[in-house]
């Protein structure tokens, strides 16, 4: 081979080396952007997602390089404020992806490769951040779009409601806390606005989630949405109002979780994932932060934004989405996954309730997904071998061989761990929570973040527009999404 094909080859590898650098970070940021005000749940798949679990305060993509806190024994207790902890955890999105591009772009300058003369990486440096790429190249649709008609509920309007407090915030609208006026009943209610998700080219995810949580109110660790619908501006999820606080923010507080604790929060949200499954689907962005705890101290998981409906058990998908402490190996390796991911993240979760952090943390995100690919588990003492072993079993890095590859939720609610479970009394909530929220009533809202709940509530949102002034094309693109249900399903 000449020296000029040699050149040309390596100028080509240097060039597909930093588009996949430039679409990780990119990736990152976008996550970074939507996480930290966090109506959505995406990574590299943005839209409105969060039902009531709200703010991401914590990430792996961090700047901070002194010290791997990537391993925490059990017994670590925490030397500085719950606050200072959060801030740990933080970054500017912005900043990080303006020094990953500035290091990518001496790359190239060193290797004197132009990088948009190749198809590849003009694509990927013009990629919009709404865009989900697959490994066919294509956007990933929804299936299964439940077509209720226009305006399944035409009588329900923001009039309907007291908005009385912000609770959530994120890039396309906010979650209040609203009463009301007709049951006297609480509700959180998101609140979307239809220009930012049809700039951004969101209302098949939006949709998506709608017709998941149609089909969640049958369950008692899911939210459930009540009803939905639209004005010509606005969308409206009309939500349970759960305030026991995110998990996340009870493990930020006391750092670890005895193994009972940890035991009865996996099993109920193993109950709920094992349910989506039988439904044909894949969660995909199981975390702390989209598990919520009832006034009880239940579980009740939120947010299916990232949810891929119609998943045979045999069927693969292959959108690179998720958050990035808990993505799977297969997922980075953008390689056919299945609905073995769930069970990789359930792992990921009871790992951080047992240790702390996440199984592979680093404060380098690039360091992370190395981990996350190559660095064997680390169980520090202090642990049963049971615990051991499901986190072995679950967090298995080849998804043939990982604790429910095979049977599903059958082989996760068999393994010895969850001995102790007795299923059906776990599904009936026949089984006293190990910790109780202390919840006062609606109106006590301190699990929430006083960032949101001190913020003055806009007039505007309990106003109901002349319907016959709204955009017909924005209508269209939401045809289906207002849902009523039934009486006695509403009422149960």
């Amino acid at each position: 081979m000449d020296g000029g094909a040699t050149t040309a080859k390596m100028n080509r590898i240097v060039c597909l080396y930093v588009c996949l650098q430039t679409a990780f970070f990119r990736n990152a940021s976008q996550y970074q952007d939507t996480k930290r005000t966090s109506i959505d749940g995406r990574c590299s798949v943005p839209g409105e997602g969060r039902g009531v679990g709200f703010q991401r305060k914590k990430t792996a993509c961090t700047l901070e390089k002194e010290g791997d806190p990537s391993v925490v024994p059990a017994s670590h207790e925490p030397s500085v404020p719950a606050a200072a902890s959060f801030h740990r955890r933080l970054f500017s999105p912005s900043e990080f992806l303006k020094q990953r591009l500035e290091k990518l772009s001496q790359k190239v300058k060193e290797s004197g490769c132009k990088l948009c003369t190749y198809a590849e990486a003009d694509t990927l440096l013009r990629m919009e951040r709404s865009t989900t790429l697959v490994q066919n190249g294509k956007p990933e649709m929804s299936t299964a779009i439940i077509n209720l008609g226009p305006s399944a509920n035409p009588n329900a309007k923001p009039t309907d409601f007291d908005f009385l407090k912000v609770i959530g915030k994120g890039s396309f609208g906010k979650v209040l806390l609203a009463k009301c006026k007709n049951d006297g009943n609480f509700y959180a209610v998101k609140v979307l606005q239809k220009k930012t998700i049809l700039k951004k080219k969101e209302q098949i995810h939006i949709m998506a989630e709608r017709n998941v949580l149609l089909k969640n109110f049958k369950h008692p660790f899911l939210v459930r949405l009540r009803y939905s619908f639209q004005t010509p501006e606005k969308l409206y999820f009309v939500l349970d109002y759960i305030n026991g606080g995110e998990l996340f923010f009870h493990l930020q507080r006391e750092r670890t979780f005895l193994e009972p604790r940890a035991r009865f929060y996996a099993a109920e949200v193993a109950c709920a994932i094992g349910y989506l499954h039988s439904l044909n689907i894949i969660y995909r962005d199981l975390k702390p932060e989209n598990i919520l705890l009832d006034c009880q101290g239940h579980v009740v998981l939120t947010d299916f934004g990232l949810c891929k409906e119609g998943m045979e058990p045999e069927e693969t998908t292959s959108t690179f989405c998720g958050t990035p402490e808990y993505l799977a190996p297969e997922v980075l390796k953008k390689e056919p996954y299945d609905r073995t991911v769930d069970w990789w993240c359930l792992g990921a979760v009871l790992y951080e309730m047992l240790y702390g952090l996440p199984p592979f943390y680093s404060r380098d995100v690039s360091e992370m997904y190395d981990n996350i690919l190559h660095k064997p588990l680390q169980l520090q003492g202090g642990k049963t071998m049971a615990a051991c072993d499901i986190l072995q079993g679950l967090l298995h890095k080849d998804k043939k061989s990982r604790l429910g590859a095979k049977a599903d939720f059958l082989e996760i609610k068999n393994h010895v761990f969850f001995s102790p479970i007795n299923w059906e009394d776990l599904y009936h909530k026949r089984i006293m929570p190990p910790f109780n929220p202390n919840v006062a009533g609606p109106a006590d809202l301190r699990n929430f973040d006083p960032e949101f709940t001190q913020e003055a509530v806009s007039c505007s949102l309990g106003r109901t527009p002349d319907l016959a002034s709204g955009s017909t094309n924005d209508d269209n693109a939401f045809l289906g999404f207002s849902y009523a249900p039934t009486e006695d399903n509403f009422l149960g």
